[in-house]
Formats: structure tokens, sequence, C-alpha cells
């Protein structure tokens, strides 16, 4: 089985310039996918997947508060793309994602994204996520190649 990382989007994220998830996707390829949140049309796709228990939430386990599983125990996950508060409002408005198991990445090192105040302290924009996942996967090429496209974003 492959890995599949699923950017679950907030619609206003598509517009900004400083969104990682496109960093992602450009580096990774078939491995990130987008799928834009809808709060009242659930993708249907990641909700089969979630109520299986076939693909992880990556998120903290201090926001949610629910036991947290291993990156090894999953091949699929599902990334919230957003700003802090829009994520939050998408995991509180998303029944499935409440439900889904949940993995918390442990970083090797603190978030070097420099484009957007007001980040969370010991958190990561969605390309650090991804560079994490394809790490932990043994995707280090792709997660090499990642990190340079992202350092080169991020000093703009």
């Amino acid at each position: 089985m492959s890995v599949k990382i699923y950017l679950l989007t907030h619609e206003r994220e598509l517009h900004r310039p400083t969104n990682t998830g496109s960093v992602a996707m450009a580096a990774a390829g078939m491995l990130v996918q987008r799928i834009v949140w809808e709060r009242k049309n659930p993708a249907l796709e990641l909700q089969s997947l979630a109520a299986a228990g076939q693909v992880a939430l990556v998120y903290p386990a201090t926001e949610s508060g629910q036991q947290t599983h291993h990156v090894d125990e999953f091949e699929h996950f599902i990334l919230l793309d957003g700003t802090w508060q829009e994520a939050r409002k998408m995991f509180n408005r998303t029944p499935y994602l409440q439900s889904a198991p949940q993995v918390s990445l442990k970083p090797q090192s603190v978030s070097t994204y420099l484009l957007r105040r007001n980040q969370r302290d010991g958190g990561l924009c969605t390309a650090e996520c991804v560079v994490e996942l394809l790490h932990a996967k043994g995707h280090v090429d792709l997660a090499l190649a990642l990190e340079a496209r992202f350092s080169e974003f991020n000093s703009r």
C-alpha cells in the first residue's frame, strides 16, 4: 500500500500566496491530493476512509484531547490546510474528522515558516507536515525535494 496525503483545504487558503499546500503538491506529486473542505458537503472519500479507520487525521493531541496513534499504523493521512483558526473550525464542524484516528507529529526541528504571523508554538505549516510524513514513511528523496522547494518558497 502506498502513502497518500489528503490536504483538506479551507476555501480561503486556495487564494493565499503564502499557502504551502501548493508547494507540497508540486513537489510530492501523486502522493498529495487536495480536497476543498465544505461544511455542508463533506468529502465522501475521506468520510468513508475515516469510517473504516483507514486514514488518520494529523492533528495536535493537545488540541483534540484524543488518544493518538503512531504514524507507522497508517498509509493514508488527512492534513487540515488553513490557518490554525480555520483548522480548528474545520475540525469542530466536521464529525468524521472528530471520530477519525489521529496521529501527532513529533518534528525533528522547529518550524522555519516565515511568511505568516501568529503561528502556533510547536506547530508546522502544511509543507513541513508533509515533509515529516514523507520522512516517517520512508520517502526520503521526496521529502528532501520538498524541503528544498519549501526553503526556496519561504525565502521570497
